[in-house]
């Protein structure tokens, strides 16, 4: 715990010490508002005194012009709404890595999300198991599971688990492989085993064997066990819809931004989960190297782009993507590689994530706004351009200089995170 708190804490202080492209802009206002000071000082300083008017009038009124024009306000217009942003976004769940990708979020007009551990709970329960050749159930499953005990997949878990459930031996293996976007390789009682989905009949040139009829092929994920290079079973597994996606998807459609599933699973349950989120599409049978390649295709089209996952394997797709969005509960490398991390790996805080993005804008130009219209007003009328019917003294203008710092610092406490 003390060292997760640790990197949540790193990661907090490295976002507010990163310059936004908004923060950019302030900085270069900034800067030129006291060109801008100086010279409209000194000008102010000429034309009383080169007019006739008194040195110490002059003076007064080049002083009042430097005083009220500081750049304060614009110094902390924008800092102060990043230090606030990034601290209520980590205490609720969402961990900005870079603050240039977060600001991106409001500019979004597509979301891809990887389909297992994201919008699905990941949990791959095994729904049934059918035998093909000369082995009985529990046999197929511990060739499996002994094959898929050195994987990290969510797949390996649900078979080792129905393992554990049935209370089988677990037999030791060797020589393991992992079948990249196809499955998994080892040996098991000197048999060679391949546990993989029908992919590996694809790449191998192979006919797929036949699906038996009572195989829902639109819910369920087929693995195929094959023992000594033939096909003795399938194993298929179910996965949950994660609560809230449903939801995600209708809020995101109401933002007029589109979703698209991503996953390595057949078309037909990548279109009924599709279909049953209300989503813009899908992409179905995407090994794991191609990932990236999708998300390239989106951006090339004019989409910007930000992809949802949780695995090694997507790590790439969140690199390239304009927003990398990684989902709490899965790997390290995932988390490393993405823009934002979702610590409650809860899909609405992908909606919330995007709307707080827009009012954490909104926050900055309101302040950059505040403090350059203050700015536009106030150094005029200490110049002395309504002189003599008004005259602004240096006191009164560091009063108001003072009041637009406090104003801007106020107006960036009122930033507030959306329900969910």
């Amino acid at each position: 715990m003390a060292f997760y708190l640790n990197k949540v804490i790193n990661l907090v202080q490295e976002a507010q010490a990163a310059k936004s492209n908004t923060q950019n802009l302030a900085d270069k206002v900034a800067k030129w508002l006291t060109f801008v000071a100086i010279t409209i000082g000194i000008a102010t300083f000429a034309y009383w005194y080169g007019t006739g008017g008194e040195m110490a009038f002059a003076l007064e009124r080049m002083v009042t012009v430097m005083v009220t024009a500081c750049p304060h306000a614009l110094g902390v217009a924008i800092p102060l709404v990043v230090a606030i942003s990034t601290t209520l976004s980590a205490t609720n769940g969402l961990l900005i890595r870079n603050r240039t990708a977060f600001e991106m979020t409001r500019k979004l007009t597509t979301v891809i999300f990887d389909k297992t551990g994201t919008l699905t709970e990941g949990s791959h329960e095994v729904k049934r198991v059918v035998t093909l050749a000369a082995y009985t159930d529990d046999e197929i499953i511990q060739y499996a599971a002994a094959v898929e005990q050195h994987s990290e997949h969510h797949i390996a878990k649900g078979m080792l688990r129905l393992l554990k459930e049935r209370e089988l031996p677990l037999w030791e293996s060797d020589n393991f492989q992992y079948l990249q976007g196809v499955g998994v390789r080892g040996s098991v009682n000197s048999k060679d085993i391949i546990v993989a989905g029908p992919n590996h009949f694809k790449t191998n040139n192979l006919e797929i064997p036949v699906t038996p009829p009572e195989v829902d092929q639109d819910t369920e994920t087929i693995n195929y066990v094959l023992i000594g290079g033939q096909t003795a079973g399938i194993i298929t597994l179910e996965d949950r819809i994660r609560e809230g996606s449903q939801e995600t998807i209708r809020r995101l459609n109401e933002m007029a931004i589109k979703s698209f599933l991503l996953t390595g699973d057949n078309e037909k349950i990548a279109a009924a989960v599709s279909t049953k989120l209300g989503m813009s599409g899908f992409l179905a049978n995407v090994l794991p190297h191609n990932k990236q390649e999708k998300v390239r295709g989106y951006q090339a089209k004019g989409e910007v782009v930000a992809m949802t996952g949780d695995g090694v394997n997507d790590a790439p797709a969140l690199a390239q993507a304009d927003v990398g969005i990684a989902v709490g509960s899965g790997t390290d490398v995932a988390a490393e590689t993405a823009d934002i991390i979702l610590v409650d790996s809860d899909p609405r805080d992908v909606v919330k994530l995007i709307d707080f993005g827009k009012r954490t804008y909104r926050k900055m130009i309101q302040n950059l706004a505040w403090a350059i219209g203050y700015n536009i007003v106030a150094i005029p009328l200490a110049a002395g351009i309504l002189y003599p019917h008004f005259i602004l003294s240096p006191a009164i203008g560091a009063i108001l200089m003072s009041a637009s710092t406090m104003i801007v610092a106020f107006n960036a406490t009122l930033l507030k995170l959306p329900e969910k």
